[in-house]
């Protein structure tokens, strides 16, 4: 029985390093790319490190000022987190505890609009930020950001399952008002969900390209992703410098996805414990 047991436990740990190691490839393959020349990665598979990273990261100062972008993109996607994660948060909420007319066709109505791709509304979205005068500015990134669907939906779910109507009720027994009671008792329980949406929000808005392209005009405005695409030479697109601004972008997302993840990983402990 032992001895079977061990063997599944073997097992498991080399599937799970099978799929570790897959999934680390890609970074791999980008990190060592992006030390090679244009020449090379065009013709070759490349498996160990260059020698022109220093060479790409100039062409690529040199073309765009890429942190410049860097500084846009970390403004946007942080602040359009923080407002995606709140009004979900809140419309869950809503949906979750109160009691209203039409509740359960408006809610029916938000998952509907889940079907439907976003990039179909975006010339409207141009037309409409365009007569408000926004456009090259960042306003019409971060207004997007106040409507999620998908967050609604996962922040309604959490609610109903791990919020109980009795801890609202105290609240309201204790003289806390409607606003208290979502930010000082009803936030901190979302604690999971909310970093569970901020991981996807984050890394949503910080790989935008169709929208900053569409309505950001001044170069010095443009996020990341852009900036990228644009990188150059006079015949063809630099690889070699693409590759190093594509790694320089992913570091964000790395630690951002790190420290989410530590609190969901909390989260869900603290609750096990409780329970």
């Amino acid at each position: 029985m032992r001895s079977g047991y061990t063997h599944t436990k073997a097992v498991l740990y080399l599937l799970l390093a099978a799929v570790a190691f897959i999934c680390l490839v890609p970074f791999y393959s980008m990190l060592i790319t992006s030390t090679h020349a244009n020449a090379e990665i065009a013709s070759k598979l490349l498996l160990w490190p260059g020698t022109e990273l220093a060479n790409n990261y100039d062409r690529l100062v040199g073309s765009v000022n890429i942190w410049r972008g860097f500084a846009n993109t970390v403004f946007v996607s942080v602040t359009a987190t923080i407002l995606n994660v709140y009004f979900a948060a809140l419309a869950g909420f809503g949906f979750s505890k109160y009691r209203f007319r039409y509740r359960n066709f408006l809610f029916l109505f938000v998952l509907g609009t889940m079907m439907i791709p976003g990039q179909l509304g975006i010339i409207g979205f141009y037309k409409v930020m365009s007569m408000l005068q926004l456009t090259d500015t960042y306003w019409p990134l971060l207004l997007q950001s106040l409507y999620n669907a998908f967050g609604i939906f996962l922040m309604r779910q959490f609610a109903d399952a791990s919020i109980p109507d009795e801890i609202i009720e105290s609240g309201r027994i204790d003289g806390c008002g409607e606003w208290r009671i979502f930010h000082r008792i009803v936030l901190p329980l979302m604690g999971p969900a909310i970093a569970t949406l901020a991981i996807f929000s984050f890394i949503g808005k910080w790989n935008d390209f169709l929208t900053p392209m569409i309505i950001l005009f001044d170069n010095d405005k443009q996020t990341l992703p852009v900036m990228i695409a644009s990188v150059k030479s006079a015949f063809s697109s630099d690889f070699g410098a693409q590759y190093v601004g594509i790694a320089i972008s992913v570091i964000p997302l790395l630690v951002f996805f790190a420290f989410m993840s530590k609190q969901i990983i909390s989260g869900v402990a603290a609750g096990a414990v409780k329970g």
